[in-house]
């Protein structure tokens, strides 16, 4: 797995974490860096895609909501919702990662670590994002 995927995939982990224990996702992020424990240390990307998520969040979530037709965020598993805010912060915030990248490593992740539908369901709504993108006001 690319240096990449795999801070995508612990900042993924931070994410989800923080929406399952109820805790804020700064909080787990801090602690995270603090004491990684068993853990291996958080790569700086990791820590660049949680804070710019969480940077972004309102605006993240309202494209997520208004383009996940019959789903609201809180009717999304866990897991999808992290991985649609965080393929949504790459392709909206981050010059450095193509916007096709973005979409397959969310689909990847998807694929690996969500419903048989997810990555599907990933796919579509992060490619209508990418779609709109230039309409978008980020």
């Amino acid at each position: 797995m690319a240096a990449r995927s795999k801070a995508r995939k612990r900042a993924l982990d931070v994410l989800f974490e923080a929406d399952q224990r109820g805790l804020p996702p700064l909080e787990v992020l801090t602690a995270r860096l603090a004491q990684p424990g068993h853990e291996t240390a958080l790569p700086q990307y990791s820590v660049d895609l949680v804070e710019g998520v969480l940077g972004q969040l309102d605006r993240i979530d309202e494209l997520i909501a208004t383009y996940s037709h019959g789903w609201t965020i809180e009717r999304m598993p866990a897991v999808d919702r992290a991985i649609l805010r965080l393929g949504a912060w790459e392709i909206l915030y981050n010059d450095d990662v193509p916007d096709a990248v973005a979409v397959d490593e969310a689909v990847e992740l998807a694929r690996g670590l969500s419903t048989d539908e997810s990555p599907t369901f990933v796919n579509g709504l992060l490619g209508r994002i990418v779609d709109l993108k230039p309409t978008l006001s980020a």
